[in-house]
């Protein structure tokens, strides 16, 4: 395939809630959440969690920094590494940042850029130079980035809301589905056509099936709900994704080998794992 058509993911942050860093947390991570997608030559990140620091940090010495930001909320877990993120303190980055969450409360724009009122940290008000175009845009819509990157979105059920992603290029596609809190029901229909068919599909698997009555009303998913939505939806590669911070890697191996029986071929996230549709 051309590198002009290449299409992948790398994950930087699969936590939840708060990092959780150490040695019980080395081998899957403790960041929170950030992805990284590239379509050709366009560059896509999904939420400024903490691992969207460890982005910043990898791209010392590689040059301008161009790419395009949705954020799926704005919880604290969300964006905790934007006033960290050292791309931006460089008058040549160029970043796009999107969100449909806030519902017309407040713009996009004034939350990010208040983000930056503490003069200690590393990106602030001050140091702020790069170029920076916010947009809202209304959860539900449909809409063509160029370069041929189409994205749908749909509404997620979490506390003060937020956004799911379809990110289609090349024929292929990939869903980006945190957090998200399922009903008794099942799958929604919104989560069922988002994943219809999906070559990835990176869901909220925050807690197990039986950890989650203890959770109603918190906004997360289990990782067998997972499973039960993929097979609905006929997708391909199921990632779990945004682990509870409690859960150490022995017990996501325990997960990991639990998904690979109930449905073959899933993936539980790690930090610096890349996918290709």
């Amino acid at each position: 395939m051309a590198r002009s058509a290449d299409f992948w993911v790398r994950f930087w942050g699969v936590r939840g809630s708060i990092p959780c860093p150490g040695a019980a947390t080395a081998r899957y991570g403790g960041n929170t959440s950030c992805i990284e997608m590239r379509c050709g030559e366009r560059r896509l990140v999904f939420d400024a969690g903490t691992g969207f620091y460890q982005l910043g940090r990898s791209l010392a010495g590689q040059g301008p920094f161009d790419a395009d930001l949705f954020l799926t909320h704005s919880h604290y877990d969300h964006v905790w590494g934007w006033p960290h993120f050292g791309p931006a303190t460089e008058p040549a980055t160029r970043l796009r940042v999107r969100a449909g969450h806030l519902g017309g409360a407040v713009a996009l724009e004034a939350l990010m850029t208040g983000l930056l009122d503490d003069p200690l940290t590393p990106l602030n008000r001050r140091t702020l130079r790069a170029r920076i175009d916010f947009a809202d845009f209304r959860i539900g819509s449909r809409f063509s980035i160029g370069d041929g990157i189409t994205l749908r979105t749909g509404p997620l059920n979490h506390p003060n809301g937020a956004s799911g992603y379809r990110v289609e290029f090349g024929g292929r596609a990939v869903c980006y589905l945190t957090d998200h809190e399922h009903g008794p029901e099942g799958p929604s229909p919104v989560l069922l056509d988002l994943a219809e068919g999906a070559d990835i599909v990176i869901y909220d698997s925050t807690y197990t099936d039986e950890e989650f009555p203890r959770h109603v009303g918190w906004g997360h998913s289990t990782w067998q709900e997972g499973v039960r939505l993929c097979e609905a939806a006929k997708a391909g590669t199921y990632v779990v994704f945004h682990h509870d911070p409690a859960h150490d890697d022995r017990f996501m191996d325990g997960v990991a080998a639990r998904a690979e029986a109930l449905r073959p071929g899933s993936v539980v996230a790690r930090e610096g794992l890349i996918l290709r549709p």
